[in-house]
């Protein structure tokens, strides 16, 4: 089953953290700037060779190196890090940004207003936790990308119905000729419609037609779901009858086989 989710927020202390997904307390922090003036007019970044220099710098002391590797080594990750300070006071005040801390795994996330600029935030369920890992990766790069884009969410999604055809045993070449077979199978009428319902608005979303994403993205959203029902119909409910089934009784398991016409 899909896992019920508290999104980041800036109303609330403890939410999912878009780096662990833990759900935890998060730290608040309000901003401040101080100019840059003299010889460092640019921000700087260290580089490979700087650091390199710094490892061989014998005129640094020991600890002062570790201090100054270890910053340039978070530097080099490209994330948000934070570095304490004795000195002045920052000149400014920065307002309508913040940043939020995640006590679990430390990492930090980066807000203006009241939105999560970094990292992308994802939205949508949390995918089943029976689909494939293939199909998983796929749908968590539709998460990742449904604010920004809900056409190329939809069409991700398409991509993990037609995986998803391929995982129960069809062809996988064409979703509606994948269907089709499934239907003939005895595929639930609800289930059908819900593999249609992803596999049309996938294709809209490549091939614009009816349907405008961009002005409907809670539509975009829904389609997290229903590839989630599809795979708690298709996967997680067969699962959980077999697992109960393999229980009962090697003689009453013979019998109901023998009843069925099976050798």
């Amino acid at each position: 089953m899909a896992k019920k989710t508290t999104p980041p927020s800036i109303k609330e202390t403890a939410f999912e953290c878009p780096h662990c997904e833990a759900f935890t307390t998060q730290y608040w922090f309000r901003m401040y700037a101080q100019e840059l003036k003299g010889e460092n007019l640019l921000p700087f970044i260290p580089d490979i060779e700087y650091l390199k220099r710094v490892q061989g710098a014998k005129e640094v002391a020991e600890e002062a190196k570790r201090v100054l590797v270890n910053w340039c080594e978070n530097m080099n990750t490209g994330l948000v890090c934070f570095e304490k300070r004795d000195d002045t006071y920052p000149g400014f005040d920065v307002h309508n940004l913040y940043i939020s801390k995640c006590y679990n795994c430390k990492k930090i996330a980066v807000w203006v207003h009241d939105n999560m600029v970094f990292p992308h935030e994802k939205q949508g369920v949390q995918p089943s936790q029976d689909l494939p890992k293939e199909i998983v990766k796929d749908f968590e790069e539709a998460r990742s990308i449904v604010g920004l884009s809900a056409r190329g969410a939809a069409a991700l999604l398409r991509l993990c119905i037609q995986k998803l055809c391929m995982f129960l045993g069809e062809k996988g070449k064409n979703i509606d000729d994948d269907i089709a077979s499934l239907v003939s199978k005895g595929l639930n009428p609800l289930v059908q419609q819900s593999l249609d319902i992803v596999r049309v608005i996938g294709n809209e979303a490549v091939h614009p037609g009816v349907i405008d994403l961009n002005d409907d993205r809670d539509t975009a959203n829904q389609l997290f779901g229903l590839v989630n029902s599809i795979a708690d119909q298709m996967i997680s409910h067969p699962k959980a009858v077999k697992e109960l089934y393999e229980k009962l009784p090697p003689e009453k398991r013979k019998a109901i086989e023998k009843r069925n016409g099976k050798s």
